[in-house]
């Protein structure tokens, strides 16, 4: 969870910096600086065309800890070790050792591999006896891999 940081401007008293631009307050970088913990707006001077829809545009945003976990997510995706894999279980389960041939890699480097993308729910195991086998966690997997090939050939 991100620390609620406490702005003041003149004449007001927000709360939150989300407090703040609920109101749809309009800040800058530049309009903005730190001093002893506290953020303090200098001056709002947003000439946006679109300034009266922020607040609109604002609580229909997702929260920022799942747009986080979303950036996490992008960042798993964007190994391309890791988009290979997924690649390689669209259609069928393969156990590491398998995976290690088919992508002319170390069975090391892709139990690695598959660890990270076990953690990201973005593959699953069945155990049968000794043998591990990895397949696509469910189709929402297959379908982003889908929709993202789609948009890179665009």
């Amino acid at each position: 969870m991100l620390p609620e940081i406490i702005l003041f401007e003149a004449n007001k008293n927000f709360t939150t910096v989300k407090n703040a631009l609920d109101t749809g307050l309009c800040l800058t970088f530049e309009q903005v600086f730190i001093y002893n913990g506290f953020m303090i707006n200098k001056e709002i001077n947003c000439e946006s065309e679109s300034n009266n829809g922020v607040g609109k545009i604002r609580k229909k945003m997702p929260d920022t800890e799942i747009l986080y976990e979303l950036a996490d997510f992008f960042k798993v995706m964007g190994d391309g070790t890791r988009i290979r894999i997924l690649w390689a279980l669209e259609d069928d389960e393969m156990c590491a050792g398998d995976l290690a041939v088919l992508l002319d890699m170390t069975q090391s480097a892709i139990s690695h591999q598959l660890k990270v993308l076990r953690m990201s729910k973005l593959v699953k195991i069945r155990k049968s006896g000794k043998n591990v086998y990895y397949s696509l966690d469910d189709n929402h997997v297959k379908m982003i891999l889908k929709k993202s090939l789609e948009h890179v050939k665009e």
